[in-house]
């Protein structure tokens, strides 16, 4: 059964598109899902993530993995503990 992860972020964020970018390469040799979440529709999530964007955590344990930029490494990290 695949990791499943979740982006937030929101429309026209160019590091967003970039996170987006790589994990999509990424998923074609390791075996996770992600969503994107786009944080301007809910208010708590953008008072939470607004500066931080974009953000990937791990979905079932709500633990951030990274956010700016892909931190391949701690994806990496944290899928191997998570299997």
């Amino acid at each position: 059964m695949p990791v499943r992860l979740v982006v937030y972020g929101r429309a026209e964020c160019h590091l967003c598109q970039e996170m987006i970018n790589a994990l999509q390469q990424l998923q074609k040799r390791l075996l996770f899902k992600f969503e994107v979440i786009d944080i301007d529709f809910d208010p708590e999530l953008r008072t939470l993530y607004n500066e931080r964007v974009p953000v990937l955590m791990a979905l079932h344990e709500k633990q951030e993995i990274c956010h700016y930029h892909l931190d391949v490494a701690a994806l990496n990290t944290y899928l191997a503990r998570a299997r």
